[in-house]
């Protein structure tokens, strides 16, 4: 039986007239499925209705989803305005999104790009590596980083994502050997039966709908295995002073998801 999740699992990174920025706990989907399970769009609906006092429907605009099983930042908007500029936004590629992620065993490669034409069965609802020119079968690409690994047994690599398509980080890197840890449907269950997907978006980056700032949110995985044989606090803070805040004077919102050790 799927647990219930209340507003106490959810971590607010900010929240304005526009926006919500949350931390997705994992096992939770972002909206509702045929499950018939509590939904995150809809746990947040009833949160902005009971904050506010509001009368009726609550209007959310959900813009971009994480599978189930995978954790970290998402931004929803508080209004059909803002839902537009942000789905813009994706399109034109101005949102950014990167995940961590834990694979079993180590790319041959310590950076590379990943590209893979993906098919989806409906069916089992699984995805796999089709070829070029079959028949619905869609281009996928990422980039990819190695951070860290321990003893070739589990990496620790940052990823980005070119193109989103469904279970596209799960399924590329089972095709080179890799599967993410946890991954029971992909074939990363071999080292980490019972534990969950080691899968977590953790920054997002986008231009606020209204003001045009640029706005980068950063949460930490889980302080869990498999995240804990590695230094994820030395990998997150250099992305920051790398990519952020001395260089372009951009603010970094950060609130490490640290309290977040539920199943």
């Amino acid at each position: 039986m799927a647990r219930t999740f209340t507003m106490d699992d959810v971590t607010i990174l900010h929240e304005d007239n526009s926006v919500l920025v949350v931390v997705k706990p994992q096992n939770i989907p972002s909206q509702a499925d045929s499950s018939g399970d509590l939904d995150l769009l809809t746990l947040l609906k009833q949160y902005i209705k009971e904050k506010y006092n509001k009368q009726g429907n609550v209007y959310l605009g959900l813009v971009h989803r994480l599978d189930r099983p995978t954790g970290g930042v998402m931004v929803f908007a508080k209004n059909s305005k803002a839902a537009e500029r942000l789905s813009r936004q994706i399109v034109d590629g101005d949102m950014t999104k990167q995940y961590l992620t834990t694979v079993l065993g180590c790319p041959n490669d310590k950076k590379g790009v990943l590209v893979n034409y993906l098919k989806k069965n409906a069916l089992t609802n699984t995805v796999y590596v089709a070829t070029f020119g079959d028949h619905n079968a869609k281009r996928a690409e990422l980039s990819y980083e190695v951070l860290e690994s321990f003893s070739d047994v589990v990496s620790l690599v940052k990823v980005q994502l070119g193109t989103g398509r469904s279970h596209q980080i799960r399924v590329q890197f089972s095709a080179i050997g890799c599967p993410v840890f946890g991954d029971v449907r992909y074939g990363g269950d071999a080292l980490a039966k019972g534990h969950n997907l080691a899968l977590w978006a953790y920054r997002l980056e986008f231009n606020h709908p209204v003001s045009k700032e640029r706005m980068v949110f950063v949460a930490y995985p889980p302080v869990k295995e498999p995240w804990t044989k590695f230094d994820i606090q030395k990998h997150i803070e250099n992305f920051a002073d790398s990519d952020d805040t001395e260089q372009d004077g951009v603010p970094l919102f950060v609130r490490p998801n640290v309290a977040n050790t539920l199943d």
